[in-house]
């Protein structure tokens, strides 16, 4: 095991680190905005409304991530329309398109989220809501989302860290990101082991870390909600 050949590849492996966190960092703010008017969209007792978002959860939780990534960087440019669109020196960059393909993936998963976390909200407290005057959505703005957001937390953390594992795909459009680094080095080196090592333990250490914050987070949002502990007089 070459160690020394492991340090010496630490600073370009922190350099594709800073990338995958961005690329995350991203599509968790763009895939969060999608997601809270899909939830709502999922809850209405319209069943038009309802499929909508249906059939783009469905789609989007359906096929591999590396599949979306595929559509988006390959299956656009064979349409001339988008190549003649304003949208295409953005949808022609692999940066855009793995951003794109990520925040509609983990767009579809929060959504799925946030429903079954506002359905968890006790409908009685939405009844009382409106029966002092409040109309619908200023019921789910005040009462529903806030307490969804905090029964959702848990699973939106392991939404996080899959997230950031599952950037790793954006290395296969070309994106120097912390796998793509890591790749990279190996054809300098063929030290596939210890650079592929080095990889694993840095996404270890930012699941960790972000473990921990979202640990953090649920007990500091939440404090009311456990039972108090009663001390024996």
């Amino acid at each position: 095991m070459n160690f020394e050949a492991m340090i010496e590849a630490l600073p370009k492996l922190l350099e594709g680190t800073v990338l995958t966190l961005e690329l995350v960092a991203f599509s968790l703010v763009i895939g969060m905005i999608f997601a809270l008017p899909i939830a709502l969209m999922r809850v209405s007792s319209n069943g038009f409304i309802r499929v909508i978002p249906y059939c783009y959860i469905f789609f989007f939780r359906g096929t591999p991530l590396l599949v979306q990534i595929f559509l988006v960087y390959y299956g656009a440019s064979q349409f001339e329309v988008v190549r003649e669109s304003s949208l295409w020196p953005i949808l022609r960059e692999p940066y855009w398109c793995a951003i794109i393909a990520f925040s509609m993936n983990t767009g579809a998963y929060t959504a799925e989220i946030l429903r079954g976390a506002m359905q968890a909200v006790p409908h009685g407290q939405l009844e009382a809501a409106r029966t002092l005057g409040m109309s619908t959505p200023m019921a789910y703005r005040r009462i529903v989302i806030p307490q969804a957001i905090r029964i959702g937390l848990p699973a939106y953390g392991n939404e996080v860290i899959l997230m950031i594992k599952g950037s790793a795909l954006a290395s296969t459009i070309t994106l120097l990101d912390l796998m793509g680094m890591t790749r990279t080095i190996i054809a300098k080196n063929y030290l596939a082991v210890e650079m592929f090592l080095a990889a694993g333990l840095i996404y270890l250490v930012l699941s960790f870390v972000f473990t921990q914050g979202f640990k953090y987070l649920e007990l500091k949002i939440t404090k009311d909600l456990r039972p108090h502990e009663v001390t024996n007089l």
